[in-house]
């Protein structure tokens, strides 16, 4: 029953993380229009922190154990700190179509730098599916990025940010074999904070002028796709492989490209529409499983028993 109730909520925590990680492209967008990178990636933080941090009182958990906190120090200055700044920065220099498609060759590097280090299997089910699916982020990014919006330094720093992101990844999942998920996303989150603080004095100034709508997306975006997302994420990937988990997010543009058609109105062409379907269909693919084959062999026919001497033992 355990093992059934594992096998359900794994993938059900994966998805809820695509799906709150797919709506923080569109509150990002309303909120770097009034705050800096820097500013906006603390603020989020932020909030991120404290709603991790009542939660781990609410359920009693302490600091995690002394052989955790390498992988929780890594993934917290990769990729809650410098990824969500740059990647910030990266989008005030590119559309939106180039960033998703450099920043999705975080999940390739995933996959290598797990191979490498973490020993993780590389099964052609999963090459396949990741290259399908990057094949499909090629297209969205290739339709939705505008005449003329990018630049050297804007691709630069998403690939640095996609660099941080699949570093961090890697270096989070040893620390799940010695924490707890919402351990270690929340002192992950506090090193974040910490990394940002030197952003405090723009976040406070910026705050001030403000629209609220901008304040309220900043704060949803460190209550729901970075507290809650970043522990189900955590709680999948202690489960499965960092690279199995990294093609997961591939159904990211797919969901950004719904969400956006749904709360922008922004209509999708056809050739982003095809992207998104190859993005979900390369995600099944990796996920999937070959299906075992089982042999039937016919019955042989029985024999009749050989006759033991006398006074041997019935056979049990």
């Amino acid at each position: 029953m355990n093992i059934r109730r594992t096998e359900l909520l794994a993938p059900g925590a994966a998805l809820v993380t695509v799906v709150l990680w797919a709506s923080a492209f569109v509150s990002i967008r309303s909120a770097g229009a009034a705050y800096s990178p820097g500013a906006l990636a603390l603020g989020r933080l932020l909030s991120g922190a404290l709603v991790l941090g009542v939660m781990l009182i609410v359920r009693g958990e302490g600091l995690p154990q002394r052989s955790a906190w390498r992988g929780i120090a890594i993934s917290g200055a990769l990729w809650f700190g410098f990824y969500m700044v740059v990647l910030n920065w990266g989008e005030q220099q590119v559309d939106a179509g180039t960033a998703a498609l450099v920043v999705n060759i975080g999940p390739i590097l995933i996959a290598l730098l797990g191979a490498r280090l973490l020993g993780d299997p590389m099964p052609p089910r999963l090459l396949a599916g990741m290259a399908v699916s990057f094949a499909g982020a090629v297209a969205v990014g290739l339709s939705m990025s505008g005449d003329g919006g990018s630049s050297v330094l804007g691709v630069l720093l998403c690939l640095l940010a996609a660099v941080g992101y699949a570093a961090g990844v890697v270096a989070q999942k040893p620390a799940l074999g010695r924490a707890s998920a919402l351990q270690v996303t929340t002192f992950g989150c506090l090193i974040g904070a910490v990394g940002c603080l030197p952003f405090a004095g723009q976040l406070v100034g910026e705050a001030a002028d403000a629209p609220v709508s901008a304040t309220l997306n900043m704060v949803y975006l460190g209550v729901f796709p970075t507290a809650l997302a970043f522990t189900t994420w955590a709680y999948a990937l202690a489960r499965t492989t960092a690279s199995r988990m990294g093609a997961t997010t591939y159904a990211v543009p797919a969901l950004v490209v719904l969400m956006s058609w749904l709360a922008l109105g922004e209509v999708p062409g056809l050739l982003t529409l095809g992207g998104g379907v190859l993005c979900l269909a390369g995600v099944a693919v990796s996920r999937s499983r070959p299906r075992s084959r089982t042999v039937v062999r016919a019955a042989a026919p029985k024999q009749a028993p050989e006759p033991q001497p006398e006074g041997a033992p019935e056979s049990a």
